[in-house]
This record gives structure tokens, sequence and C-alpha cells, in this order.
């Protein structure tokens, strides 16, 4: 830690301390609008988190509360809900970046701030797509609960396709086996066939929709939308869409990490 870690460079030399070359090349571990825009403005958030003596950990607790006022946002009436979500989304994608440059400068990470950043980004998936259907649910007079059921059972197709990831960390470790670092050569799968599927699916990768960056540009587009055919028509919709695309995506996942080397023992 430096000496005094409330006190920070200049906003030049700070970048060059939190934002190491190694950090800025992880291109499979970050949104794309990081390198292309929050990278550019984490900084003068992080120097001015570290001035006022924020630790990592409260940044991303900040991080944790924009996630949910992003799923919150869109019980918002007409289009301002999905524009409210969209920007706490880009606040939160934005705290993503500042609180590990926090703890670099700080030099303070721990298992704890791993587990709280893991924390924000299962909230924001998983609550977005559960708040979606709440939306659909309640813009109408009655209430129309079957899609409340709907955005639920996106939600939980979601953390279910995220967990799958923790799933193979878990059965290495009980097995035996070291932490498997991102590899395309682990991840890629061992059969001719499936390997193939998966060349075709990275062509369009669906995936990435579910992003929760990704699910609040979609909200916007759906409450845009609304704008003509009906807030309520253009959820519903939204969800209709997802939800197949989801259950595709959770499948092709399994099928993906059952075929490739992660699991295999050694």
């Amino acid at each position: 830690m430096p000496e005094d870690p409330y006190r920070v460079p200049g906003i030049r030399e700070y970048r060059e301390a939190v934002q190491p070359a190694e950090i800025l090349g992880r291109k499979n571990y970050e949104h794309w609008l990081g390198p292309l825009v929050m990278r550019h403005l984490s900084p003068y958030v992080s120097r001015t988190c570290v001035r006022l003596g924020m630790s990592p950990n409260q940044v991303t607790g900040l991080m944790i509360l924009t996630a949910v006022a992003a799923a919150a946002s869109l019980l918002v009436p007409g289009v301002w809900g999905p524009v409210l979500a969209l920007g706490f989304g880009q606040l939160q994608l934005l705290l993503d970046c500042a609180d590990g440059e926090v703890a670099r400068w700080r030099k303070l990470t721990s298992p704890k701030g791993i587990f709280l950043d893991a924390v924000a980004h299962y909230t924001a998936e998983g609550l977005i797509p559960l708040f979606l259907g709440l939306r659909a649910a309640l813009l109408v007079e009655p209430a129309q609960w079957q899609w409340a059921a709907l955005g639920g059972a996106l939600s939980l197709l979601l953390i279910y396709n995220k967990v799958l990831n923790e799933m193979v960390h878990v059965a290495r470790a009980k097995y035996g086996l070291a932490l498997i670092k991102e590899d395309p050569e682990a991840a890629a799968p061992v059969r001719s066939g499936v390997r193939t599927l998966r060349n075709l699916a990275n062509l369009l990768p669906i995936q990435r929709m579910f992003h929760w960056v990704e699910l609040t540009f979609w909200c916007l587009l759906a409450g845009v939308t609304g704008l003509f055919v009906g807030q309520q028509p253009a959820a519903v919709g939204l969800l209709m869409i997802l939800t197949p695309l989801a259950a595709l995506t959770l499948v092709g996942h399994f099928v993906a990490i059952m075929s490739s080397s992660k699991l295999r023992a050694q």
C-alpha cells in the first residue's frame, strides 16, 4: 500500500498504476463497453473513491445497489423505466471497473472482494429479467401474473447458465484438480461434430445477449417499441423472445462443458 493511500498522483500516473497492460488486455473478461468507454472514465471515479477513503468492497457494495436499482427501474411506467435501467446498468459497469482499480491502488484484494463482485453480477443478471416479468404483469389492469412467472423462468435460466461455470470449478476442486484459467483450448469441445456446432454458434453469439448491460439495451429497445405498440405488449414480446433463446443457450453451454476437456480426469 502507498505510504498515504488516500493521496493519489495526477490522473496520468494514477491510470498507469491501476490499469496495467495485463488488465487492459483481458478481452474475454470485460463487456465490450469496458475498453471502449468505461476504462477511459473509471480512473476518475476510482481516484475519487480513493480520496474519500473508500475500500474496494465499499465500491463493490455500490455496484450491488446499482444492480438492484437497474432492475427496480423497470417498474417505472412508460419508456422512462427502461431509460433508468440503462443508466443504472452503465453506472454498474463503471463501478465494476472502478472497484478493481481501487483494490490495485490500495493493494487490498481478498476472497471477500471476489465474492462481492460475483454477487453484483448475479444480482443484475437475475433481477433484471425478473423485474421485466413484473413490468409486463403490472402494466395492465388486472395484473397478468403469467408474465411475472415467465420473467422468473427467464431469471432462473440465466442464473443456471451462469452457475454452470462455477460448477466446473467446484467439480475440479473436489476432484483435486488445479483451478482452470480462461483457456480456449480447454473450452474447445473434444468431438469434432460438437466443435463444428460450437463454431457455427459463435457466428451468432446468442449468449452475449444475456449480460446485464445487454439486457438493459434490450429493455430500452422494448420501451421505445412500446411507444408505438404499447409498453405491455412490448415487454411481453421481449420476454417471449429471450426465454426460449436462454433455454437454448443453457443446453448449448451444458453440452459444450461436457464435451470439453475441463472435466477430464488428469
